[in-house]
């Protein structure tokens, strides 16, 4: 192993930006809606939060983000501040993204012990309860170590009751 890191990893040519893919879901009078979110998504949290937040919704709104099929992130604006799970923690070793999450929920980032863990998620199992997926399905389905993250995404889509809305906006974006 190369040098360990000790601040925030410097994501700066063009070459190592992520692939992945950012989806604002809306549940609005009983209807889910999906969008594609900006490339930004899914290099940056706070842009990501401030892309759902300026969606104009009665309803529920948050961001599905997914980053090299390695890991994803969920995160759900509130007036109290913006809820957030995030599917991998060890993926802080080498996602801006996932650094930048952990951060944001207060995590002690221990570098060390990140690079001698198994996967696992940090942050609210329950950010999605309200809207039918409760923490323990959502446990279930991380817990599934034999699926990529977008593929975690499309079964909590489908748990969830928004599958077609969100195959819809991914053949769209050519996912």
């Amino acid at each position: 192993m190369g040098p360990q890191r000790t601040s925030k990893p410097d994501v700066s040519d063009a070459s190592e930006l992520p692939d992945g893919f950012g989806v604002a879901v809306v549940r609005e009078d009983g209807k889910w809606r999906c969008a594609p979110m900006k490339s930004a998504a899914v290099i940056s949290l706070s842009a990501a939060e401030t892309e759902l937040r300026e969606l104009r919704s009665s309803g529920a709104v948050f961001g599905l983000l997914d980053i090299d099929d390695e890991f994803f992130v969920i995160l759900r604006p509130a007036p109290a501040g913006t809820r957030l799970l995030l599917s991998d923690a060890t993926a802080a070793l080498d996602y801006d993204l996932a650094y930048e999450v952990l951060e944001n929920l207060d995590i002690d980032i221990d570098e060390d012990e990140l690079d001698e863990s198994d996967p696992f998620e940090e942050g609210d199992l329950g950010l999605l309860a309200d809207l039918g997926l409760t923490a323990g399905v959502l446990g279930v389905i991380l817990a599934d170590t034999e699926l990529y993250a977008d593929e975690q995404l499309s079964r909590i889509a489908r748990e969830m009751g928004f599958a077609d809305e969100l195959a819809a906006v991914l053949d769209r974006i050519d996912r």
